[in-house]
């Protein structure tokens, strides 16, 4: 191997404008080194002993996390993809020579920002950065929903009716293998005739921006009107607001606007799914489902604000 291979690759993938490293070199990473560390962290004086491994560089697990986010990888499939994709390796700032977080690790990981409820902090700084360079909450905002898919739970109807009065269905009890595999939290709901099970990501969109400044993670039979002081933005520039009828309630739907406007919202819907992989949650309860589609949003606002300072330089409106 010649002494300039690895870094004449990587100048060729700079040239093609890889998606990666606009978002590594454009994103403060370091703004959130704090939150990350307090939830990854025991303070010195809770630690027992400094014996064991040195943990991981946070930055590190938080870019391995959000390859999971942006191309909807699961654990094992996203230690497989460092190893093989050199544009991965270089996101995570490693070399050839170093260790990749394994599944297990990347697995543990998540789990502890999920259990200390950090994605909406992550989020909210993340969105406090976008105002500082500019990107204020301007021209109004647009509320929508998104189900979340979860994997087939293949529930019987008497189970599903257990679960749905928050009780344990009959059998269950001393089989915890499958009540460790079994999602108690999401709920079945009807869109378009069709039925769903998972949750709901409702957000608020900016109009100017299409940058997503509020969410809120639900099951999927919560209605749409019982999110809305939720996802309100308090801090947008203007006091339109639109949203879709279910949203609504009979003093707001005078507020209503065209069509085209609330399509906005689902832009950022089908970036998620078509874009960014899918939406689908490959975790089990609502509080993992709350941190998993929180950090897709945080990583929606990520690739956007690439697009849009692409937008800027370019001088369009």
């Amino acid at each position: 191997m010649g002494f300039y291979d690895i870094a004449n690759r990587y100048a060729g993938l700079g040239a093609k404008n890889h998606p990666l490293v606009k978002i590594s070199s454009i994103v403060p990473w370091e703004d959130f080194l704090v939150r990350l560390e307090a939830a990854w962290r025991k303070p010195p004086e809770e630690r027992k002993s400094n014996a064991g491994c040195n943990p991981w560089d946070a930055v590190v697990m938080f870019k391995a996390i959000i390859l999971c986010t942006l191309y909807n990888l699961s654990d094992d499939q996203v230690e497989y993809q460092i190893r093989d994709h050199l544009s991965f390796v270089r996101f995570l700032g490693l070399g050839l020579e170093d260790k990749v977080p394994d599944a297990k690790t990347v697995w543990l990981y998540w789990e502890q920002l999920a259990q200390a409820d950090a994605i909406e902090d992550l989020f909210e700084d993340f969105d406090g950065y976008l105002e500082k360079q500019g990107y204020l909450a301007m021209g109004g905002q647009i509320i929508g929903a998104s189900i979340v898919a979860i994997p087939k739970q293949r529930n019987s109807r008497d189970e599903n009716e257990n679960i749905k009065e928050g009780e344990t269905p009959d059998g269950w009890e001393n089989e915890l293998a499958k009540r460790c595999q079994k999602d108690n939290d999401a709920r079945w709901t009807k869109k378009n005739g069709k039925s769903h099970y998972g949750y709901k990501n409702h957000v608020n969109v900016d109009r100017r921006y299409k940058l997503v400044r509020r969410y809120k993670v639900t099951d999927a039979a919560v209605h749409d009107s019982q999110v809305v002081e939720g996802t309100l933005d308090p801090n947008n520039t203007a006091s339109s607001m639109w949203a879709v009828s279910a949203y609504l309630s009979a003093e707001k739907r005078g507020n209503k606007t065209r069509s085209k406007v609330r399509a906005r919202v689902e832009h950022v819907f089908g970036a998620q799914s078509n874009d960014m992989g899918g939406t689908l949650v490959r975790s089990i309860g609502l509080t993992r489902a709350k941190a998993r589609t929180g950090l897709k949003d945080l990583t929606y606002n990520m690739r956007r604000l690439v697009q849009l300072e692409r937008l800027a330089m370019a001088g369009s409106p």
